[in-house]
């Protein structure tokens, strides 16, 4: 086996991990990294692999993929959820930057034609490849993979979240003996904060600003935030309206469908019931102006109906603005994080309303990673990726003085033999 770094290499974004067998090509992921133009990876030509194995959802890993689809285009493999989740991103995707992209809605349409769907710890092949996917924990339907061939066993994390969650459980460390990692570092260098403690914070915050008479916005992202703060507020018994708008509701339509990938369906079905769905513009702005919580998307205030929201809420000092998910550096939501100014109706404008971060993450810390690598057998060649150039060189280094494997912070382009 070896491994070409396409992508995601001491750095956040556009992961894409080509893997050669003896006679079989296949790519980990081929996402985009999101900037104003947004970055692809390394190109490969379609001919030249023979399918695409898809972590999970998000853009950072699954937006690049309708490139290959521009002609006759190669099999692509990932759980049902996950299908339906990028699906849903992609054609936000192509609204919103379709100027910046090489391919159109209808090669989004032909790569789910050539879409196969395999549910979490279902074995199946491609060439000489046999592939398994587990539970990541990451997102709803996000899956860590095994691929194994000639002998050899790989793990590519995708993006792993070992802690669990209100909505997902934590990510599965059933992985055997291995001889090569490809594993997230995002937090390599940094626990966060127990998770019960953020929970309980936030739904303290909630209490204070709509109890003050205030708003409360919450962006956050459709797929797997909106729907975590939401059964956040119900387990902690809210007593006040929690209302849920934007692209969210889409993503808890396909939830519904796929209920098996929660920790909890039943709860998360009672805490639907229990949510305000927005469905009008007078009534968002009725519930702009009522004392609650409303979580929309977009979570790095890019988009969607979030930004209506904060024009609403940011100018009035009762009202708060919670903060819950990563906020890339140059978004608005970063903007408004560190510098307190938003984009008032055209013009950037000081915010009255609270600003408070709360670290509602989907990624395991370095305490969450370091277990993920005692539970490893074997002793494996690891790839550290997916995180900031200092993260990806320490953790490497870190993973080589305490258990001793060989692990090394590949670049773009560097190919790694297994």
């Amino acid at each position: 086996m070896e491994v070409t770094a396409l992508g995601a290499a001491r750095q956040v974004g556009r992961s894409a991990f080509l893997l050669h067998g003896q006679s079989t090509k296949v790519l980990l992921d081929f996402g985009v990294q999101m900037e104003r133009e947004p970055v692809f990876p390394i190109h490969v030509q379609p001919k030249d692999i023979d399918g695409i194995l898809l972590s999970h959802a998000h853009l950072d890993h699954s937006g690049a993929a309708p490139v290959f689809y521009l002609s006759e285009g190669v099999d692509l493999y990932t759980t049902p959820p996950t299908a339906e989740f990028t699906r849903l991103l992609i054609e936000d995707f192509i609204k919103v930057s379709g100027f910046y992209l090489p391919f159109e809605y209808i090669d989004l349409l032909s790569m789910f034609k050539r879409t196969h769907y395999a549910d979490l710890y279902e074995v199946f092949k491609i060439g000489e490849f046999t592939v398994q996917f587990l539970d990541a924990g990451h997102i709803p339907g996000s899956a860590s993979m095994i691929v194994e061939a000639d002998g050899k066993r790989l793990l590519y994390t995708g993006d792993i979240n070992g802690a669990g969650t209100m909505l997902l459980n934590g990510a599965d460390y059933n992985f055997g003996e291995l001889d090569a990692i490809i594993t997230e570092s995002t937090y390599a260098l940094s626990d966060h904060k127990p998770r019960h403690e953020v929970e309980k914070e936030f739904v303290d915050y909630a209490r204070e600003i709509v109890e003050g008479g205030g708003t409360l916005l919450v962006p956050a992202f459709s797929v797997g935030r909106a729907q975590e703060i939401a059964c956040v507020l119900r387990a902690a018994k809210f007593p006040y309206p929690v209302a849920m708008d934007g692209m969210a509701l889409k993503a808890n339509e396909i939830l519904m469908r796929y209920q098996e990938y929660l920790k909890d369906p039943k709860e998360f079905r009672r805490t639907l019931e229990n949510i305000d769905i927005m469905e009008n513009w007078p009534q968002r702005k009725r519930m702009a102006k009522t004392p609650s919580v409303i979580i929309a998307p977009a979570g790095m205030l890019v988009g969607g109906l979030a930004v209506f929201y904060n024009e609403e809420i940011a100018t009035k000092d009762r009202n708060g603005i919670a903060i819950v998910a990563f906020q890339i550096p140059g978004t608005p939501g970063r903007t408004l994080l560190e510098k307190g100014i938003a984009l008032i109706r055209g013009k950037p404008k000081k915010v009255k309303a609270q600003v408070k971060r709360f670290d509602f993450s989907s990624h395991s810390g370095r305490k969450e990673l370091f277990e993920m690598l005692k539970a490893v057998r074997g002793s494996p060649k690891v790839m550290t990726v997916h995180g900031e150039e200092e993260y990806c060189t320490k953790f490497a280094a870190d993973i080589k003085e305490q258990f001793g494997f060989d692990a090394v912070a590949p670049v773009a382009g560097d190919v790694i033999k297994i």
